[in-house]
């Protein structure tokens, strides 16, 4: 529980301005604290003698949107890396929800089952299965192809697909073999099948590449609707599509955070604009 300062009671006796005010400390009630869900703290990665990360510390607060950029190379895929435990730090460590259970330390599949969803650039959906059977495989909870497609859903579960292809703008598609859908539509069918598991976490990986102007402005609106329920990070290029989301940004560069604040705030600061806005 942190403490704060506040004033104390001044003797009526004594002369005031004559003497220190001493500062007395009384807790905050953790509720009226800003919550946490995930801190990444002191990590650095080496390959072949190139620092890709190099002392690398945020956190994220429960709920929020957070948009990650930086020039090609700055350790932005690398940080999303360690953070789902394909890439195992040369120091430093990642904790979800609490302090507890170092996440540097477990295997890609727990750190998924803890809560943290990841979606690649390219999307990586069932091709031959129909949207609807795609969320059906990745329900939380579901174990192995064939098991899952040939099991009797619940009633709960039934509701929640039917909740997920309406956020993503599918329900009219659900008998679609997905590999007929256009390109953004696979991008919303990947999301919904990361939603399906339920995460804590969402790391989304340059979601608009190869989108249509239209179908980046639908994406927006998905992302912004899943913020509050689900912390999302976001790994994006194209600068109109992080205006149009972003509330707070960090920027890496060569491997370190270069900056990290409200989006107004990076656009206007120098060495951002130097060596990537200005690109």
């Amino acid at each position: 529980m942190s403490l704060m300062p506040i004033p104390p009671v001044m003797d009526d006796d004594a002369d005031a301005s004559s003497r220190p005010t001493p500062i007395l400390a009384v807790p905050i009630p953790e509720a009226a604290r800003q919550p946490l869900v995930l801190w990444v703290e002191n990590l650095s990665v080496s390959f072949d003698g190139f620092k890709a990360l190099d002392d690398v510390t945020l956190t994220l607060d429960r709920g929020e949107l957070r948009c990650l950029i930086g020039p090609n190379g700055a350790g932005k895929t690398t940080l999303m890396d360690c953070i789902t435990g394909k890439t195992r730090p040369d120091s430093g460590q990642v904790f979800l929800d609490s302090r507890l259970t170092d996440l540097t330390k477990l295997s890609e599949c727990r750190i998924a089952e803890l809560g943290i969803g990841r979606k690649f650039q390219r999307p990586t959906v069932f091709q031959g299965h129909t949207v609807y059977e795609n969320c059906e495989l990745a329900l939380k909870g579901k174990k192995g192809v064939f098991r899952t497609l040939f099991a009797r859903l619940s009633g709960a579960e039934r509701k929640r697909i039917d909740e997920i292809l309406e956020l993503i703008g599918l329900a009219e598609h659900a008998g679609r073999q997905a590999g007929l859908l256009a390109h953004g539509q696979k991008q919303w069918l990947e999301i919904g099948m990361l939603l399906a598991q339920d995460p804590k976490v969402l790391l989304v990986d340059e979601p608009v590449a190869g989108m249509t102007h239209a179908e980046m402005e639908r994406t927006a609106d998905l992302l912004k609707s899943l913020a509050g329920k689900h912390t999302i990070v976001v790994v994006e290029h194209d600068m109109e599509f992080v205006r149009s989301i972003a509330r707070r940004v960090t920027v890496l560069h060569e491997g370190k955070v270069l900056a990290d604040g409200p989006m107004a705030q990076i656009q206007k600061n120098p060495r951002v604009v130097e060596v990537y806005l200005g690109e």
